[in-house]
């Protein structure tokens, strides 16, 4: 799990490299991460009028800043510096894929999917000595920050209940259930074929969806505001169309079915489940008979600014 080697405010784990408090890398300070990104301001000049209107504000990529001292806890440990040093530099490797940074700070632990980009250990009279300083930093593409804790939910598609039972064909009243028993036997709960998800973070977030077959036309609509996807395709039992909102690709068996998308689905990007609150999201199908095999789980993080 991400985050598994931080035991207390003011550490970072990276590609398995635990920095900060309580380790050989002492930190001195950590920029951006705290703070908002840099934003694009779609805001444009009023005509002839004083002000302007209003325009969307995007976050631009997030870069994380952390500036540190190679000193070990132990004195007994100076003679492993070389080690440490080694260490550093293998997890700070450039790599083309985004892997998760996380950091804990006032209690409160988040990462971000994010490279690293720069690397600074000035060979000076410190680094000739044994302590070096140096500085990582880190850009993440996504510039929000997530809770560590994958959430998920799922559901199948409507079922009805399948209510009281009335006995054999020879009786003529309700069944009681046992001598035991107090009340009516109901029978099995149905499925409502909704999916309840919570956000609590302060933005935004992108789930990722994945449903089951057999269905035709599979559609989840937020409740909320009525936003779908609907995809005018066939899904056998052994199907799973992937549906990742954030990258804004739809696969099945490792091909794009993106060009399913009905008239009625929305750009995938923007079916998130909205910051602070909890959504509702209901799962159909085109099917005359829903089969009861049928489902869909999504998956989410809060996310925070």
């Amino acid at each position: 799990m991400a985050g598994e080697l931080i035991t207390t405010d003011g550490q970072i784990q990276w590609a398995g490299l635990l920095l900060g408090e309580r380790s050989p890398y002492a930190g001195r300070s950590l920029t951006g991460w705290q703070d908002l990104p840099d934003l694009d301001d779609g805001t444009t000049p009023r005509a002839q009028e004083h002000g302007a209107y209003p325009g969307r504000l995007l976050a631009q990529r997030r870069v994380i800043t952390f500036e540190f001292e190679l000193i070990p806890e132990n004195p007994a440990d100076d003679v492993l510096w070389p080690q440490y040093l080694t260490a550093l530099r293998t997890a700070t490797a450039v790599r083309q894929d985004e892997q998760p940074l996380v950091v804990q700070l006032a209690g409160q632990r988040l990462l971000a999917f994010a490279r690293i980009t720069r690397r600074a250990i000035p060979a000076d009279q410190a680094f000739t000595r044994g302590y070096p300083a140096g500085a990582l930093q880190w850009e993440a593409s996504d510039p929000r920050l997530y809770d560590v804790l994958l959430q998920s939910a799922g559901t199948g598609l409507p079922a009805p209940e399948s209510g009281l039972p009335w006995g054999s064909p020879t009786e003529t009243g309700l069944a009681w259930g046992s001598p035991a028993e107090t009340g009516l036997a109901w029978g099995t709960s149905g499925s409502s074929g909704d999916i309840t998800c919570t956000n609590s973070g302060t933005a935004d977030t992108n789930p990722v969806i994945e449903i089951t077959g057999p269905a035709t036309r599979p559609s989840l609509t937020r409740l909320a505001d009525n936003t779908v996807l609907e995809y005018d395709l066939v899904l056998t039992a052994a199907d799973t169309l992937v549906i990742d909102t954030g990258a804004g690709t739809v696969t099945l068996g490792g091909q794009s079915r993106i060009g399913t998308a009905t008239n009625r689905s929305v750009p995938e990007g923007l079916f998130t489940l909205p910051a602070g609150s909890t959504s509702t999201i209901s799962f159909r199908s085109g099917d005359a008979v829903p089969s009861p095999s049928a489902g869909a789980v999504l998956r989410w993080r809060s996310a925070h600014w």
